[in-house]
């Protein structure tokens, strides 16, 4: 279980280069998802053996935030950019839930990307947002390797059913897949992006496993009793490894064969 320490804030809204995005919004620092390939722990320079463990919630955040929209000139807000808004302690701190009633009546648009079905909890909220969005991260078919690698994040199908329940919801939805695991095959692409296609997914932004300090260490450490795994995702993180390519390729065709949008966002 994290551990969570209440702390206070100056700003809320931070300028980023990030495609598509003006502002990233962040009211956690650290995230209970715990990815053991999450590369925030080099952005935020946080020890990588203490991700996943300790949380910084930005208690007055909403505040913060309420006093700068007025100031700060429309553009698309990130929500979150270096970690998750709808991560487990979100469930009773709801630092998200009352950042997004800040925008309710303003011209800023609002992308929110989660591994979360804790999203729905405020369709009431994103569905009354100008120009709100949201996107769903899924990184494998595979549940079992999911409980390992990202432990606190939900389940791959409680991700697939809450992404239905957005688009029901008439919520503009589309998914990140990605890093793509290396254990994923050509099967589990067609098989999600059928899913996809029933969903009336209309996009799809696609990465693989990127090699940032320490990730591939925290990789073995978390597969030790599961040695084959452990071997093929440490041989998919060597210098030139290709195991993305055939995968993206398949990817492509997919989309191209149904009529979805795919975006490399590497």
């Amino acid at each position: 279980m994290s551990q969570v320490q209440l702390m206070s804030c100056k700003s809320a809204l931070s300028s980023t280069s990030l495609p598509g995005l003006e502002y990233s919004l962040n009211p956690y620092r650290g995230c209970g998802h715990d990815c053991a390939y999450c590369y925030a722990p080099c952005i935020l320079r946080l020890p990588r053996r203490e991700w996943g463990t300790r949380i910084e919630a930005k208690e007055n955040i909403a505040t913060v935030l309420a006093r700068e929209l007025p100031r700060k000139k429309p553009g698309v807000v990130g929500f979150s950019t270096v970690t998750d808004p709808y991560q487990p302690i979100e469930h009773d701190y709801k630092l998200s839930r009352r950042c997004l009633e800040q925008f309710l009546d303003t011209e800023f648009p609002v992308h929110i990307q989660t591994k979360s079905s804790l999203v729905t909890r405020d369709l009431d909220l994103i569905s009354t947002l100008r120009n709100a969005q949201v996107m769903m991260t899924i990184t494998t078919l595979h549940d079992d390797e999911r409980k390992l690698l990202e432990p606190g994040a939900s389940p791959i199908q409680e991700r697939i059913t809450t992404l239905k329940t957005l688009i029901d919801a008439g919520i503009p939805t589309s998914v990140f897949l990605g890093p793509l695991y290396p254990t994923t095959t050509t099967e589990d692409l067609s098989r999600l992006f059928d899913a996809f296609r029933l969903l009336d997914i209309s996009e799809v932004w696609v990465d693989k496993l990127n090699l940032k300090p320490g990730i591939s260490a925290e990789i073995a450490a978390r597969l030790t009793k599961t040695p084959e795994l452990n071997a093929a995702f440490q041989h998919a993180l060597l210098p030139g490894a290709t195991y993305f390519q055939p995968l993206r390729q398949h990817i492509l065709k997919c989309g191209k064969d149904i009529g979805i949008r795919v975006i490399d966002a590497f």
